[in-house]
C-alpha cells in the first residue's frame, strides 16, 4: 500500500526544488513559471527507525521500508480550472492522488519572481482552492445535468440517492467550501469514490521559508496557520533549499547537520508522519533472516485483511497471527527473551493490528 501525494502551488514557490531535495531526483527547477509541465513521479522510503533497529537485529538478505509517492505538478494559476497556464492538463494530474500538499512561499527573495507580483500567502493558498473548487463544481454540473434527466424519468432510487447528494456538495462548493468540509455516510463515500474530487482529498499546507527561517514563524507562516485552521489542515515549515543541501548527505552527515542547525527532523520526516496521521496510517512489521519489511496499512484492519496486504492467499487461507510488539523486543533484545516473558501472543481473525506489531502469519490455501 504504496501513499501517493500530489506536490500542487504556484509557479515558484519552491515544488520542484523540494520534490527534487525529498525524492533526490534532478529535476528541473528554474525561477520561471510553467518550468515543469509533466508531472515528475518520485518514489522515497518512508524512515523509519524500527526498520534500522530490526536490520540491525537480524542482518535479513533484504531491508524494505515503506514507501511514499510524491507527484510534483506543474504550477497553477488563476484561471486553471478554465485552462489557464494549462491548468486543466495539471488538475488532472491531481485527480489520481491520495492526499495533497500545498506549498506556499512564506518567504523573500527579490530574485525569484512571483506570479502574482508579491508575497502573501493567504491569497496564494486561496487560489489554488478556489481553482479545486471550480473544477470539482464543472464536475458536479457536468454529472448533475446528466444524472437529473435520467433520474426525473426512471424515478431510479439509486440516481436519486446521486443526485441528491450531488446538490448537497454544489451547494458547499457554490459558498467557496471544499468538499473535505461535509461529513458522508460510508454509502455515501462509495458513491462518491469514482469522481476523485480535487477538495475531498486531504490536504496538508508546506510552509516554504528560508534556511535561516526554519527555526522560526515568520509573519507569513502565522498567516498561513490562521488560514490553515479554519478548516482544520495541518502546516509542516519547510526550507526546501535545507532539504536539497540534506539529500546530498549520508546518514551520519544529516544528522551532524541537523544538529546544528538545532532540527529535530527533516521536513521530509515531518512531511511523512503528517500525511500517515492525515490518512489514518499505521505500519506493522515482518523480520526474519531473509527480510525486514515495513507494511503499511489502515488504522482499524484487521489481521486477515492485513495480511492480504503481503499477498491475497494470506487473507484467503488465514489461520492466525503471531505477533511481538516491537517495543517488546527492542525491550528485551531477541525473539527468544520475548517469548521467555510470555510476551509473543497468538491472534485470530478479529484482532486489530496495532502500529509497530511484528507479525508472522500462520495461513493454509
Amino acid at each position: 500500500m504504496s501513499l501517493k501525494a500530489g506536490i500542487i502551488g504556484l509557479p515558484n514557490v519552491g515544488k520542484s526544488t523540494l520534490f527534487n531535495a525529498i525524492t533526490k531526483q534532478n529535476i528541473l527547477a528554474a525561477n520561471y513559471p510553467f518550468a515543469t509541465i509533466e508531472p515528475n513521479v518520485g518514489v522515497v522510503e518512508v524512515p523509519d527507525k524500527r526498520v534500522d533497529f530490526l536490520s540491525e537485529l537480524y542482518k535479513p538478505k533484504k531491508t524494505i521500508y515503506a514507501t511514499f509517492e510524491f507527484t510534483d505538478i506543474a504550477g497553477l494559476v488563476a484561471g486553471a480550472s478554465k485552462g489557464e497556464g494549462l491548468g486543466n492538463k495539471f488538475l488532472s494530474h491531481i485527480r489520481e492522488v491520495d492526499a495533497l500538499c500545498e506549498v506556499v512561499r512564506c518567504f523573500d527573495n527579490s530574485n525569484i519572481t512571483h506570479v502574482n507580483g508579491n508575497i502573501d500567502p493567504v491569497r496564494d493558498a486561496q487560489i489554488i482552492n478556489l481553482e479545486l473548487i471550480l473544477a470539482d463544481l464543472e464536475v458536479v454540473e457536468n454529472r448533475l445535468s446528466r444524472a437529473g434527466k435520467k433520474g426525473k424519468l426512471s424515478g431510479d432510487k439509486e440516481t436519486i440517492k446521486e443526485i441528491n447528494l450531488l446538490e448537497k456538495i454544489k451547494e458547499t462548493l457554490l459558498a467557496d467550501k471544499p468538499i473535505r468540509s461535509l461529513e458522508f455516510t460510508e454509502e455515501e463515500d462509495k458513491i462518491l469514490k469514482s469522481f476523485n474530487f480535487l477538495t475531498k482529498k486531504p490536504i496538508i499546507y508546506i510552509a516554504n521559508v528560508n534556511e535561516e527561517e526554519v527555526n522560526m514563524e515568520n509573519n507569513y507562516v502565522k498567516a498561513l496557520k490562521d488560514y490553515a485552521s479554519e478548516e482544520d489542515a495541518s502546516v509542516v515549515v519547510i526550507s526546501a533549499r535545507i532539504e536539497e543541501e540534506l539529500a546530498q548527505l549520508d546518514d551520519e552527515e544529516k544528522a551532524l547537520f541537523l544538529q546544528e542547525l538545532g532540527i529535530n527532523e527533516s521536513g521530509l520526516d515531518k512531511l511523512v508522519k503528517k500525511s500517515y496521521d492525515l490518512l489514518g496510517l499505521e505500519t506493522y512489521l515482518t523480520a526474519g533472516s531473509d527480510e525486514v519489511r515495513a507494511w503499511t496499512f489502515k488504522k482499524g484492519m484487521k489481521a486477515p485483511e492485513c495480511a492480504g496486504i503481503i499477498h491475497t492467499d494470506f487473507e484467503k487461507g488465514f489461520i492466525k497471527a503471531e505477533i511481538m510488539s516491537f517495543e517488546d523486543l527492542k525491550k528485551y533484545g531477541s525473539e527468544l527473551k520475548v517469548k521467555e516473558h510470555g510476551k509473543v501472543r497468538l491472534e485470530g481473525k478479529e484482532y486489530v493490528m496495532q502500529d509497530g506489531d511484528i507479525c508472522h502469519f500462520r495461513f493454509n490455501v
